[in-house]
């Protein structure tokens, strides 16, 4: 795998995990994550998801920094990314656009342990970085006095970026997380409840059980047996 300047490549097929699984859904059962997200966000029946990464024919390529802004097509006149984060900031799983210009991004998680992540930025970047994610948690009314730097940063880094370009840039963005039910190999959850129970406790930890970009997030569980 080779990573630079904000976009990752998978130089065969994932062979194992959320990249395996998420491949596989991309590119071969997209209609069924489409009719998920669809009835998660209650979007209309009609709503065509245009899948743009991870592509088979585009190499499996993820998106990051800039170069996710531009693989969905938008022009952030209202805020900069480089005003909001420092480079190497969410490499995103998965991006779509709507024939309603509607934007989803995705990450997915096939196991427990993948939830926990702490920020690796120093300097100038990390001032930045905690800047934004204090912005995130006071426009939400986050009631922990904790550091979302820490112990759950992937989350709070990828809801700071709804906020990003729900609040700042107005623009129709939906953050979407796929859970993988079943991934035995992993080791990963095999119930739907299992992996509610995990989001339960990040939610309470990070203080944002109920918020205002609620709506705009969508839980999505896909059980591995109907991707077989």
């Amino acid at each position: 795998m080779t990573r630079a300047q904000g976009v990752e490549k998978q130089e065969m097929r994932a062979t194992k995990g959320s990249k395996k699984w998420l491949q596989k859904l991309i590119n071969e059962k997209p209609h069924l994550l489409d009719m998920k997200i669809k009835k998660e966000l209650s979007l209309p029946k009609d709503e065509r998801i245009h899948w743009l990464s991870p592509l088979k024919e585009d190499g499996y390529l993820e998106y990051g920094d800039q170069y996710f802004v531009d693989k969905l097509g938008i022009k952030l006149k209202r805020f900069p990314l480089k005003d909001f984060w420092p480079r190497g900031g969410p490499q995103w799983d998965a991006l779509g656009k709507s024939q309603r210009g509607n934007l989803f991004l995705v990450e997915a998680k096939s196991h427990v342990d993948e939830l926990i992540s702490t920020t690796r930025a120093t300097g100038s970047s990390a001032s930045k970085i905690r800047k934004s994610l204090q912005d995130t948690k006071a426009f939400l009314n986050a009631t922990a006095e904790i550091d979302w730097s820490q112990r759950f940063y992937q989350y709070a880094n990828r809801l700071a970026h709804l906020y990003f370009l729900r609040h700042l840039n107005k623009q129709s963005a939906y953050l979407v997380f796929i859970y993988f039910i079943n991934d035995l190999e992993m080791k990963g959850p095999r119930t739907v409840d299992e992996w509610k129970g995990a989001i339960d406790l990040l939610l309470s930890y990070l203080g944002i059980r109920r918020h205002k970009l609620q709506k705009f997030i969508g839980d999505v569980f896909i059980d591995l047996r109907n991707l077989e």
